[in-house]
């Protein structure tokens, strides 16, 4: 099959490489027909990471059944699903109550199977394949990894109807936060520094905008909120940004109001001063917030998909642009430049 590998140096080479059997009596194997590129994707990009050379990477993927193990019987070949690619060990504790996002091997397990998205097949566990219906497009099926780790957090936040919420940062995450507060019935104010994210948070619903490179976003927020500050604050920005924007996160909401990390960090110790007086004053929660899994008795990946079948949310005019894999590079480079190219969600047709 064919399929992206990454270098050394943290591009992509093409190459042809043997297609994935099925190892258990219980997986599924997939043709690929949509991959997408998250931040944690770009977080890799043009990084020298030597482990990394020749993988196959990616983890926002949806296709089509091509093979099933002798006791699947939810899905059939032919069947269009989209793949989960959360995937812990299955044995630890965590997993046995199935919050198997923070598995310590997780990352061990679902790089193994399910997170190989760039490339034409891929296999794993019948129970991470969840059937589309006929109206949800591939497109909207890849977004739905983004939105779940966005409905993840909002489990976390607890927010209810009218809530006060502010998002930092206005990538897919931080679009996708919106989406769901929005169609909670939540109020929503949104800061970024790229002005085609902040137009695109306005097409949304977004209540208010700040560009936060140009504005005092605290005051906006503080504004916003009649001075009280936002009840819940989401960080969806992450990476080299987290030193400046979490301690804003805490500065924006309120006394006994909540800061739901979503955004990652990057790998090792990140030094951060906060004012932690503050903080532990006014009864502030800070809630790191780890991918997705369960919530109660249903599964986050499947609320997302029967939320889009529903139409409840919308994640369509997130797909800002489309390239084949042959063009990942180009794909990466345009995901990147998103303060030049406008790009939200970038789709790799495979």
């Amino acid at each position: 099959m064919k399929a992206a590998l990454k270098t050394e140096e943290g591009t992509f080479v093409i190459d042809e490489v043997e297609r994935p059997a099925l190892p258990n009596s219980n997986f599924v194997l997939a043709r690929v027909r949509i991959a997408g590129i998250c931040g944690t994707d770009l977080r890799h990009w043009k990084k020298h990471e030597p482990e990394l050379a020749c993988h196959i990477m990616g983890h926002e993927v949806a296709g089509e059944v091509v093979e099933v193990g002798r006791d699947v019987f939810h899905v059939k070949p032919g069947d269009r699903v989209v793949i989960e690619t959360v995937m812990g060990d299955g044995v630890c504790d965590y997993c046995r109550i199935q919050r198997y996002n923070i598995c310590e091997h997780l990352y061990d397990v679902r790089t193994k199977f399910v997170s190989k998205a760039y490339a034409e097949y891929l296999c794993g566990p019948a129970e991470k394949f969840y059937k589309l219906p006929d109206h949800v497009s591939f497109e909207e099926a890849a977004l739905i990894d983004t939105l779940s780790v966005c409905l993840h957090g909002q489990h976390l936040s607890g927010l209810g109807i009218n809530d006060r919420v502010a998002i930092i940062g206005a990538g897919p995450i931080g679009l996708g936060q919106l989406l769901l507060a929005k169609a909670s019935g939540a109020d929503v104010i949104i800061t970024d520094v790229v002005a085609s994210a902040l137009d695109k948070a306005r097409e949304l619903g977004a209540d208010a905008v700040v560009d936060s490179g140009k504005d005092d976003a605290v005051a906006r927020v503080k504004a916003f909120t009649e001075g009280r500050g936002a009840d819940i604050v989401f960080e969806c920005a992450g990476g080299a940004a987290m030193p400046q924007t979490l301690p804003q996160a805490t500065q924006m909401v309120r006394r006994g109001g909540k800061v739901v990390i979503i955004g990652g960090f990057d790998k090792g110790e990140t030094a951060i001063p906060l004012e932690w007086q503050r903080i532990q004053m006014s009864e502030i929660q800070l809630i790191p917030s780890a991918s997705f899994a369960m919530h109660g008795i249903y599964h986050e990946q499947g609320m997302i998909l029967d939320l889009i079948a529903k139409g409840r949310i919308d994640v369509r005019p997130l797909v800002t642009h489309r390239f084949a894999l042959d063009r990942i590079n180009e794909a990466f480079d345009v995901a990147q430049r998103k303060e030049q190219t406008g790009a939200v969600f970038v789709a790799i047709n495979i």
